[in-house]
């Protein structure tokens, strides 16, 4: 092999290194950064999986705010409320200032982890915006737990892009 080959041989080799190498870390980082998004049932059977029943993980929960679960511990900014999906409930813990919208009967997505006694330990909550949002992963799943228990859903308002 003649020098002017191996150099470029040598560069190519090195380019996909690098090129190898960049992927690697931007995978890693992204990895860290993203939280899927769970239904209290899929918690619950294990369709989660282990490391998010266990607390390894940050993800989001999404569902309802159960009617009549919503108690704010007196002096203090703790919350505690039921989310729903149909088919379970999670009991959920959020120290701060929850949304203005936030409200019983109401969809809203929670970020945050598992603890070891069950109980979901939110970090940030978000609620809904107007009276016809909710989330699109939450109303895929929240429409497969009403297929599965027969109950009507609403039809879509005009305009809404689900």
């Amino acid at each position: 092999m003649n020098p002017t080959r191996r150099r470029r041989l040598w560069f190519v080799v090195a380019v996909v290194a690098a090129a190898t190498l960049v992927a690697v870390l931007v995978a890693m980082a992204l990895q860290r950064n993203v939280a899927y998004l769970f239904t209290p049932a899929e918690i619950l059977d294990g369709r989660a999986g282990a490391d998010v029943a266990s607390g390894a993980t940050r993800f989001r929960l999404g569902g309802m705010v159960a009617k009549g679960s919503f108690e704010r511990t007196p002096g203090s900014m703790e919350a505690r409320f039921q989310v729903s999906d149909g088919d379970a409930l999670m009991p959920v813990v959020y120290s701060g200032i929850l949304p203005d919208l936030f409200r019983e009967d109401q969809s809203v997505v929670a970020t945050g982890r598992m603890r070891a006694d069950g109980t979901f330990v939110a970090d940030e909550v978000l609620a809904k915006h107007d009276e016809t949002y909710v989330p699109k992963e939450v109303a895929d799943k929240m429409g497969l737990a009403h297929e599965k228990h027969k109950v009507d859903m609403p039809a879509p308002a005009a305009g809404d892009k689900r």
